[in-house]
């Protein structure tokens, strides 16, 4: 489980063109940001995601609520996450069939998660400009809704996890 900050002040990323050339590309410098929460299962692909305007400890809640309601009644996550002050707060409320799993910090290459957003960015999100807030949201929106089950488990398969499953 993630986060990622998506914003005007876009990336550039390397791109295949002839040697010697110079390739333009746009790079936006404003500054509005929508944030893309998601959990994903690197074994199966299945995927939650909510789209936000910022990250804090009263939308943890609302996504580990909703998290919690798409689980069936026999099923518990646990959810690998960083320590970012919303993921610690006292004031979060942790649902019953949710277990949290923080892990050491400066550690994001343990997080599946965060390849993902290297993925989106890389894919769909690079080398844009966005006219205004709204077509960013409708951007990121669109960029997760591309995503499949065996892309995610492609780009977020975790040997660490997978090893744990099998012990």
């Amino acid at each position: 489980m993630d986060e990622a900050r998506i914003g005007q002040q876009g990336t550039l990323t390397r791109v295949w063109a002839r040697t010697g050339s110079r390739p333009a590309a746009v790079k936006q410098t404003e500054y509005e940001w929508v944030y893309l929460w998601a959990a994903v299962e690197p074994a199966t692909g299945a995927s939650v995601a909510m789209i936000a305007p910022t990250v804090d400890t009263s939308l943890m809640n609302t996504f580990l609520h909703g998290l919690s309601g798409t689980l069936a009644a026999d099923e518990h996550a646990v959810l690998v996450l960083d320590q970012a002050g919303w993921h610690v707060a006292k004031a979060l409320r942790v649902p019953e069939n949710i277990t949290l799993l923080h892990l050491p910090p400066y550690s994001p290459e343990l997080n599946p998660a965060e390849r993902l957003w290297a993925w989106l960015r890389s894919h769909y999100l690079a080398n844009r400009v966005y006219t205004d807030y709204d077509h960013l949201l409708r951007a990121t929106d669109q960029a997760w809704q591309r995503l499949d089950e065996d892309t995610i488990k492609s780009v977020c398969r975790c040997p660490w996890i997978e090893r744990a499953i099998q012990s």
